[in-house]
């Protein structure tokens, strides 16, 4: 379940992660800090972006933080050149950021509307293609994985519609980057999990009740159990892997 800490498979790389201050995103960050990245955690909470440092060192990796705000501009522009002036350009981004909508369609005032759609669509498209250009300008690969959500597959009435909506954008955009960049060997992939345990997990169970029952092996995913594919992507082994969305949902929807 969880994947062995090698820390020669990343040795020498910077990943950048965003919404890293708590659920997948501090994993995400602890993992490829494990196999040996030194990895830059992203998020607003910058006082769990301290503790999640003091974690990844204590455990022997490196880490630094920086604050990022995915809703703002001018803040994804300067977290992508406070990584590159102190640590370098960042081989590997991880657009983890986002956030769920739980409003019906109709119903949501338009700073809503704005808000899922800026964190979840415009920053990473912000985020992507500023690593992006570094990346080109330097004549370096990369790895970009996005984390979509079966959402953008799956869609039942649930009050998610813009979510689903933003989700599915995700999936095309990390199609349309990976042929845009592939000349530049700068590899964009997707990860589209189902319901796993998190921050945002909690919340819509706090909403709706546990889900878990209604899926075919009853249970809500572990983070840990995203630990191989996001790894896959971002490693050597993944080298011909491009434009691809991985759907990891333990079988719990419907194809």
């Amino acid at each position: 379940m969880t994947a062995q800490p090698d820390p020669t498979l990343l040795a020498g790389e910077i990943a950048l992660v965003t919404g890293a201050s708590s659920g997948l995103g501090a994993r995400f960050a602890e993992l490829l800090a494990a196999h040996g990245a030194h990895v830059v955690a992203a998020a607003r909470r910058t006082d769990r972006l301290a503790e999640l440092v003091g974690r990844i060192e204590d455990a022997g990796g490196r880490a630094s933080a920086v604050a990022l705000d995915v809703t703002d501009a001018a803040s994804i522009t300067a977290a992508i050149e406070e990584c590159a002036g102190g640590v370098g350009v960042p081989g590997i981004l991880v657009n983890n950021a986002g956030i769920p909508d739980a409003r019906r369609a109709h119903r949501m005032p338009l700073e809503v509307v704005d808000t899922v759609l800026d964190t979840n669509v415009r920053g990473p498209w912000l985020l992507s293609t500023g690593v992006a250009a570094k990346l080109i300008e330097a004549g370096r690969p990369g790895r970009i994985v996005n984390i979509s959500s079966m959402a953008a597959f799956v869609y039942t009435g649930g009050a998610a519609a813009l979510y689903s909506t933003a989700k599915a954008a995700v999936n095309r955009m990390t199609e349309a980057l990976a042929v845009e960049w592939s000349a530049h060997r700068i590899n964009v992939n997707a990860i589209a999990p189902g319901v796993f345990a998190s921050e945002m997990t909690d919340g819509m169970i706090a909403r709706i009740g546990d889900p878990s029952g209604a899926f075919p092996r009853q249970r809500i995913g572990l983070p840990e159990q995203l630990d191989s594919t996001l790894l896959y992507l971002v490693s050597p082994a993944s080298e011909c892997v491009t434009g691809t969305v991985v759907r990891v949902d333990d079988g719990q929807l419907s194809r």
